[in-house]
Parts: C-alpha cells; sequence; structure tokens
C-alpha cells in the first residue's frame, strides 16, 4: 500500500482517538527482571552488589576480602559502581600465599588497593563498554576507583577483555548481573594494579 493512502486512514485514527473518552490506566505489575544465575545462585536487581556477592558460591574469596578490606559498606551505597569480579578461581590462580597474605590485617591498604581496581564509578553494562570501545578506536580505558586504569577491548561482537596495569588480561565471563546499585560482570582472572 502506498504511503499516500495510508495517511488519511491514520489521520482518521488519530482524529478519533482525540475524540474518545479517557480510559482508566490499568496498573502493570512490576515484575523484576528474571535475576541471572551466577554461583548457583539467584543475583536479583532489587539487591546490592554485597548481598548478592554473598550468596554466590564461585566469589566466596571475593566477599571474604571485601570484609577484611572494609568495604562493604562502600559496595551497599547507592553507587552506581561498576564492578569486574573475579571468581574464586581466578584467586587460586594467585601465587601460592598471596591472598593468605592480602587477608592480613596489616596489609589492609594493599588489599584495599587491589579490589577497588575492580570497581569504576557508575552503571556501564556490555552496550556501554561495547560502545565506548567502539567509539575509542577499539579500546577504551577506564578510570578505576584506586585511580589506576583499566584497559578495555573486545575479541569479537561479544568478548570483552580487561587488560590490568600489569599487562594481565581477564576475560568476562558473564555479563551485565544488574545489581540495585550497579551491574557486575563476573571475570576469570584477578586484576592488578602494578
Amino acid at each position: 500500500m502506498h504511503l499516500r493512502k495510508l495517511i488519511p486512514g491514520l489521520a482518521a485514527l488519530g482524529l478519533l482517538a482525540g475524540c474518545a473518552q479517557p480510559m482508566m490506566a490499568t496498573p502493570m505489575a512490576s515484575a523484576e527482571p528474571k535475576p541471572v544465575i551466577v554461583g548457583g545462585a539467584p543475583m536479583l536487581a532489587s539487591k546490592t552488589i554485597v548481598a548478592n556477592a554473598i550468596n554466590s558460591a564461585d566469589h566466596t574469596t571475593l566477599v571474604a576480602a571485601v570484609k577484611a578490606a572494609g568495604l562493604v559498606d562502600t559496595l551497599n551505597s547507592p553507587g552506581p559502581f561498576t564492578v569486574f569480579a573475579p571468581v574464586n578461581a581466578a584467586f587460586d590462580a594467585l601465587p601460592p600465599g598471596t591472598v593468605a597474605t592480602l587477608l592480613k590485617p596489616e596489609n589492609k591498604a594493599a588489599l584495599t588497593k587491589v579490589l577497588t581496581y575492580h570497581v569504576v564509578a557508575g552503571k556501564m553494562d556490555f552496550d556501554t563498554l561495547h560502545n565506548a570501545v567502539m567509539a575509542g578506536g577499539g579500546k577504551l580505558v577506564l578510570t578505576t576507583v584506586a585511580g589506576v586504569p583499566l584497559t578495555v577491548t573486545m575479541n569479537g561482537p561479544h568478548n570483552i577483555f580487561i587488560t590490568d596495569a600489569k599487562g594481565g588480561i581477564a576475560h568476562v565471563t558473564t555479563y551485565d548481573v544488574y545489581q540495585s546499585n550497579g551491574v557486575i560482570h563476573v571475570i576469570d582472572k584477578v586484576l592488578l594494579p602494578g
């Protein structure tokens, strides 16, 4: 059908719609989106980063480290934050004794620097990261809460890599785990600030 023939019909519908009695709006149920399962537990968008992370069997080391560094209140605050969350296996891949050493009270400053190196202010989901990488000619440099940059690149249409200050590369294995105060991307390596 030609557009010229369609326009009068659409205009008539618009006039009829303008004369119609207002309809009562039916309230829609505000259902929470289906949660992403991480570490065997649903990550609910209505909960904070910490409230969700404590339920993930894959993030027990990260949660212990967040508690030891005194960052629970920060990651429960409104944010928003983007967190690149290493799984337990990523911590296990560090040189022997590294995690135990970082968890000691006297190393709280070093632990805090490592953990805040995984956090960026703002809510950056996959689409935001992807678009920024493309706009940056294939690379995006993010300043972390630790004040040290991370480099984001892509390999293919849906593969994001994070390169740390020491040249280590983490792969994002689960994207867009939405939280009430930001978003988590699960990664397979601990990022080191140098």
